[in-house]
């Protein structure tokens, strides 16, 4: 996917191999440039990149939630909006590999105007990810009241 502006994220992971089993062999991530302690990933045409942090070995990722639509939404968090079809190809094969979510996929905000289907869940660093998609992207994405 070509993105015109595309944004650089980067993050912790405890496991390089870990990593580029999960965001690139699970979610297709292409894999860019690499090294013993990073590696980027090309994320629906963003470059995304996992540095290993050698302290998270025996824990995750520290987060808090903050209450959004009657759920506890991970920050911080990140991820993609996708078009609908892509979102729910992605909560399906979600859901087929048993992936635990911390928000289960569904429609939030119905009837208003920044109406959009919406799913939380962990890599296995405890990066939360969201990934979203909007009837119409172009219109509703930024859509005020």
């Amino acid at each position: 996917m070509a993105v015109s502006d595309p944004f650089h994220l980067a993050v912790q992971v405890r496991d390089i191999d870990e990593a580029r089993r999960f965001y690139g062999d699970f979610l297709g991530c292409p894999e860019g440039r690499s090294s013993e302690s990073w590696v980027d990933f090309d994320l629906f045409g963003h470059q995304f990149v996992c540095h290993l942090n050698p302290a998270l070995k025996d824990t995750a990722v520290a987060s808090h939630k903050n209450p959004v639509d009657g759920h506890g939404v991970p920050v911080p968090h990140f991820g993609v909006v996708l078009e609908m079809t892509a979102w729910q190809a992605l909560a399906d094969k979600l859901r087929a590999h048993d992936v635990a979510f911390e928000i289960e996929p569904y429609v939030r905000f119905k009837g208003e105007p920044g109406e959009q289907a919406t799913m939380f869940f962990y890599d296995p660093s405890g990066n939360a990810l969201e990934f979203k998609a909007f009837k119409d992207r172009e219109t509703q994405l930024f859509k005020k009241a």
